[in-house]
């Protein structure tokens, strides 16, 4: 599938239109429901294979609590790579770990994202790799709504890409 196919794809199966409070508590007329696209099991492998592209230099994928979760598995799949689940907090059960799955210290990381709009959540699942010993070299978002992901990612001094943007999906 080309890129403007899955475009089409991601909007047709998530895009939303109403009165919307982002999680950087900007207010939207528009939603990316990332929970709608990553259910689709053919647009999760597309991005599963497109997220693998960007995995050359890294030992591990690496994917933010809860919505990248489903992004990570798939690109761990598509590369053949292990991946984690970074957590927002401790849970107060089990292990209490904030990072799921093969230790991170001393492994380079992708960190995979659902929607980039101010990056706030993963750059926070990047500063949790970091002090656990890993270095993420880059940070991957499925769609950037244009609105300040990739210039708080590059001033937090990572690497950011993105495979769709809003532009790309006509909005």
């Amino acid at each position: 599938m080309d890129k403007s196919e899955l475009a089409a794809r991601v909007k047709d199966a998530a895009f939303l239109e109403g009165d919307f409070i982002l999680r950087s508590g900007q207010h939207s007329k528009f939603y990316i429901d990332k929970y709608l696209f990553s259910a689709d099991p053919i647009i999760l492998a597309e991005f599963g294979k497109r997220f693998a592209e960007h995995a050359d230099d890294a030992e591990l994928i690496a994917g933010p609590e809860l919505g990248a979760v489903g992004l990570a598995a798939s690109t761990a799949m598509a590369c053949g790579k292990p991946f984690v689940i970074v957590r927002k907090a401790e849970k107060d059960y089990g292990t209490s770990k904030l990072i799921e799955g093969p230790s991170v210290e001393g492994k380079k990381v992708l960190l995979v994202e659902d929607i980039g709009t101010t990056a706030g959540a993963a750059l926070g699942a990047a500063k949790t790799l970091t002090e656990a010993g890993a270095t993420v070299v880059k940070m991957v978002f499925a769609v950037d709504r244009l609105q300040g992901a990739r210039e708080n990612v590059e001033s937090a001094g990572f690497t950011f890409a993105a495979l769709l943007n809003k532009d790309d999906m006509g909005i």
